[in-house]
């Protein structure tokens, strides 16, 4: 409360806040211009924050894409408290903002100094909505999606939202005890046989090696690829390539190749080489005491019956325990070869924040699509089904065009 100082016929003239009243919170908005990149790093620097949601990615999801961008700001007097880099898309007739990246961008958390040990108020989000309505009146939604639940313990500043589950399950490696423990919990014995008689193939097809992209030529050879590699495999299931943008494609060049001037690179890609082709391709990311698994592919011809995918992920996740992280997370999508190393099935929200009328249309329509896409896939006969007839569509001469999730 204030307290007020009175003449003396009573009439207020001056107000001060008491000593004992916390700084109210503000939100404020702001175009996504250099200064405010810049400020958006320096809290990012000591605020937990999921990988897509790094000052890295943002940078240059904005050099690479030129999207319309803005970012809000929750803040304590001058004290940041939250802020939320986000793209404003049209879809159709609506105007959506969402999270920079598109569907590369999972597990989302933005960037949190949490100075308590309760999540943000649903009155401190409504300030910031309230916000960017003002700011961006034509705005109708904010489409806030595969949100991840917590970070490192720390609950997910989001999490006052109303929601509802991602239609993509998220499977993630216990790694509590090292890589010894995770053998025992995961058929531990038939992994290392399976891993011992893989390096024999793949030795007596030329010799093989576990490459870390240590520089640009490297990262660029490696991710090249897993490009070439994933155009192959998504023409085959016929679904359209989430890499094919070549806005997308520089994107990510840049950023693992500048994630290199780090200390500890924050984005990271890792390859097997066999008789000196690259057969298989992972690009990760460093969160609090985890590591992401954003994207994978193998290269199929004659080795990949041998499986080099799941050999690179043995290496992979022995290397992640080595590195003191508690999770090793593959990321949004349910697969079986997931599933023989997973004890964590991690449930991501969506939360659909209206800004308009046709925004309120918007947000049913998609909470109904993410409910038809949790029963296909939650229906193994159904879900199989689906597959197939994508396959079939694979080899018209119009290949469905329809997207992986």
């Amino acid at each position: 409360m204030a307290d007020a100082t009175a003449s003396g016929d009573g009439k207020t003239f001056a107000a001060t806040a008491a000593p004992h009243q916390a700084p109210a919170v503000v939100a404020t908005v702001q175009s996504a211009s250099a200064e405010a990149i810049a400020s958006y790093g320096d809290f990012s620097r000591t605020a937990p924050h999921a990988p897509p949601q790094s000052a890295l990615w943002i940078r240059h999801w904005i050099d690479n894409l030129r999207p319309d961008a803005l970012i809000a700001w929750l803040k304590t007097g001058e004290q940041p408290l939250l802020a939320m880099a986000l793209e404003v898309e049209r879809s159709g007739p609506f105007k959506v903002a969402r999270f920079m990246g598109g569907r590369h961008a999972n597990g989302n958390f933005p960037p949190f100094a949490q100075t308590s040990d309760s999540p943000l108020a649903a009155a401190d989000l409504s300030r910031l909505f309230d916000a960017i309505k003002r700011a961006r009146p034509d705005i109708d939604l904010i489409a806030l999606q595969r949100l991840q639940p917590d970070l490192d313990g720390l609950v997910n500043p989001l999490s006052a939202l109303p929601s509802f589950q991602s239609p993509n399950l998220s499977l993630a490696v216990d790694l509590s005890g090292g890589f010894e423990e995770v053998l025992e919990r995961t058929s531990g014995k038939r992994k290392r046989k399976k891993h011992r008689s893989q390096a024999r193939k793949f030795e007596t097809a030329g010799g093989f090696s576990r490459i870390e992209a240590r520089s640009a030529d490297e990262t660029r050879r490696l991710l090249e690829a897993f490009l070439a590699m994933k155009e192959q495999r998504f023409r085959k299931m016929g679904i359209a390539n989430v890499f094919g943008d070549p806005r997308v494609r520089a994107f990510f060049h840049a950023l693992f190749a500048e994630a290199l001037d780090e200390e500890k690179p924050s984005f990271v890609l890792h390859g097997l080489e066999v008789a000196g082709k690259l057969r298989a391709v992972t690009g990760s990311s460093h969160a609090p005491r985890r590591l992401v698994c954003e994207f994978g592919a193998i290269l199929e011809d004659e080795l990949s019956s041998a499986s080099p995918g799941d050999f690179l992920f043995f290496d992979n996740i022995q290397e992640a325990c080595e590195q003191g992280n508690a999770v090793y997370d593959f990321s949004v999508g349910d697969e079986p070869y997931k599933r023989q190393w997973c004890d964590i099935e991690i449930l991501h929200r969506d939360a659909m924040v209206p800004l308009t009328l046709k925004g309120r249309a918007l947000a049913s329509s998609l909470h109904q699509g993410a409910r038809v896409k949790a029963f296909i896939k939650n229906s193994p006969t159904i879900w199989k089904f689906t597959k197939a007839l994508r396959r079939r569509a694979a080899g018209h001469e119009q290949p469905a065009a329809t997207s992986e999730d």
